[in-house]
C-alpha cells in the first residue's frame, strides 16, 4: 500500500512479494515461499489470462513441488499452462526457461524437448541459456546434444567474464564442464572427460552461487573414475576440508567409500561410511532434508560393499535395495546432471556380483528406464543377460552398447568394450 499501486494486479504481485520476504529472520525458507505461491495463486485466480501472472504462477508450483512425488502432480499443472503460452510466444526467454524446469523430471522431459532445442536460439550469448537445454537432454540420454550444449554455454561465460574481468570465471561455467563430463563418460570419450575436469580446476569463481562452485567442481573430477569403475582410483579421491560444505563433502566421502570397498581396502572404506552418516546428521541440524536424504542414500549405497567384503551378503543385499528403494522416489536436485553412480545401478552391480544376473539384469533395467542411455547400466544389463544364459538379450545389449561407445578412446579403453566386442565369436578368436 505504501508504493500506492494503482491495481488490483499490481497489489497482488506486490502481495506475494511481501509474502516471500516477510519475518526472514523467523519464518523458514520454505513457509515463505509456499505463501508466495498461495498468493500467486490467487492472483491467477483473478487474471487467468494475464501472461506474466500465469507464467508466475506455473514457476511458483514448480518451485513449492515435493521432491519426492514421483507423479509430478504439480509440474504437470505448470506444463498445462505454460505450454499453450508458449507455443503463442515462443521469443519469450522466460517461457522457454520454465517450461524446461517443469519438465526436468525423468518422466516429464520428451515434453521439455521442444522448448529445450528453442532456448539456445532466443538468447544465443547466455551462458545459462545454452546450458538449460542438457536438463533436458540429459533425461533423455542425448548425450552429443549435452555436450554440444554445454560447450556453448562455457564459450559464452568464458567470453563473458573476459568482458567483465572476472579473472576467476564464473560459477556457470563450473555447472557447464559438470555436464559435460557426465555426457562425455557416458560416450567414453575419457579423456575429453578428464581434459573438461583439467579445465575446471582453474576455473575460481567469485559470487554468491556457493553451491554451485562446490557442488560441480567436487561432483566432475569424482564423476571420472566412479563411471569408468577405476575403484582403485576412486578409493584415492582428496578427502573433503573441514570447510567443505556437508552437501559436496558428501560426494568426496562416498566416492572415497565406494571407491574403497570395491578395491579390496574395506577398512579404509568403513570410516567414510561413517562419515556420511555424520554429514547426514548435520544436514538434518541445518534444516536441509533433501540434502540429508541424499547423503544417507549414498551411506547406505557404499555400506552395502563394506558388508559385501565382510561376508555379510544378506545384509549388503539389503542396504543396497533400500538406497535403490529411497532414490527411486527422490528426484535428483538441479545442481547437477545425475547422482554420482545411480544407487539402482549399484544394486546390479552387487546382484552381478553375487552370483544373481536375472535380478541384477532387472536393476540395470530400471536404471535404464528412469536414466536412459547410462553406458554403465547398458553394459551391465547385456552382461546380466549373458550370464542368465540369454544370448539373444546379451547380444541386442552388447550391441546397443556399443553403438553408445562409437566415439569412445581407443588408447586406455574402458575393459567393458573389450567384453562386448569378444561376445559372439568363436573362442579360438578372442
Amino acid at each position: 500500500s505504501a508504493l500506492g499501486a494503482p491495481t488490483a494486479r499490481e497489489r497482488g504481485f506486490i502481495a506475494a512479494a511481501a509474502a516471500l520476504y516477510r519475518d526472514p529472520e523467523s519464518a523458514p525458507g520454505a513457509a515463505r515461499l509456499q505463501a508466495y505461491a498461495d498468493t500467486m495463486a490467487r492472483l491467477y485466480r483473478d487474471f487467468p489470462r494475464d501472461v506474466e501472472v500465469a507464467i508466475y504462477h506455473a514457476l511458483a508450483l514448480v518451485a513449492t513441488a515435493p521432491r519426492t512425488d514421483t507423479t509430478f502432480a504439480q509440474q504437470r499443472r505448470a506444463v498445462a499452462i505454460l505450454d499453450p503460452l508458449f507455443a503463442r510466444h515462443p521469443d519469450h526467454p522466460g517461457l522457454a526457461h520454465y517450461v524446461i524446469h517443469a519438465t526436468d523430471s525423468p518422466r516429464m522431459a520428451r515434453f521439455g524437448l521442444r522448448a529445450a532445442r528453442r532456448y539456445a536460439e532466443i538468447a544465443p550469448a547466455v551462458p545459462h541459456a545454452q546450458h538449460m537445454p542438457s536438463h533436458i537432454f540429459v533425461r533423455l540420454g542425448l548425450w552429443d546434444e549435452t555436450i554440444a550444449a554445454n560447450r556453448r554455454s562455457y564459450r559464452a561465460g568464458a567470453e563473458y567474464a573476459e568482458a567483465a574481468g572476472l579473472a576467476g570465471g564464473t560459477a556457470d561455467g563450473l555447472h557447464a564442464l559438470d555436464y559435460a563430463v557426465y555426457a562425455y563418460l557416458q560416450r567414453g570419450q575419457d579423456s575429453a572427460a578428464r581434459a573438461a575436469v583439467a579445465l575446471g580446476r582453474r576455473i575460481k569463481p567469485t559470487g554468491s552461487r556457493a553451491l554451485t562452485t562446490a557442488y560441480n567442481g567436487t561432483a566432475m573430477a569424482a564423476r571420472v573414475p566412479l563411471e569408468r569403475g577405476d575403484w582403485a582410483e576412486a578409493a584415492e579421491f582428496p578427502a573433503p576440508p573441514d570447510s567443505a560444505p556437508p552437501i559436496t563433502a558428501r560426494l568426496a566421502r562416498f566416492t572415497r567409500a565406494i571407491g574403497s570397498a570395491r578395491s579390496g581396502r574395506v577398512e579404509a572404506a568403513r570410516p567414510e561410511v561413517e562419515a556420511l552418516d555424520r554429514l547426514a546428521t548435520s544436514l538434518d541440524a541445518r534444516g536441509e532434508p533433501y540434502w540429508a536424504r541424499i547423503a544417507r542414500i549414498k551411506r547406505d549405497a557404499a555400506a552395502a560393499w563394506v558388508q559385501l567384503a565382510a561376508g555379510d551378503t544378506a545384509r549388503a543385499l539389503e542396504l543396497a535395495h533400500q538406497a535403490a528403494e529411497t532414490e527411486e522416489v527422490t528426484d535428483k536436485h538441479q545442481v547437477t546432471p545425475g547422482e554420482l553412480l545411480p544407487a539402482r545401478e549399484l544394486e546390479g552391480d552387487l546382484l552381478l556380483a553375487v552370483g544373481r544376473p536375472a535380478e541384477a539384469r532387472e536393476a540395470y533395467r530400471a536404471t535404464l528406464a528412469r536414466e536412459p542411455g547410462r553406458a554403465r547400466s547398458l553394459f551391465g544389463a547385456a552382461r546380466a543377460a549373458e550370464l542368465a544364459g540369454d544370448r539373444a538379450t546379451a547380444a541386442r545389449g552388447y550391441r546397443e552398447f556399443l553403438e553408445l561407445m562409437e566415439k569412445a578412446d581407443t588408447g586406455g579403453a574402458r575393459p567393458e568394450l573389450a567384453l562386448a566386442r569378444a561376445f559372439g565369436r568363436p573362442t579360438g578368436s578372442r
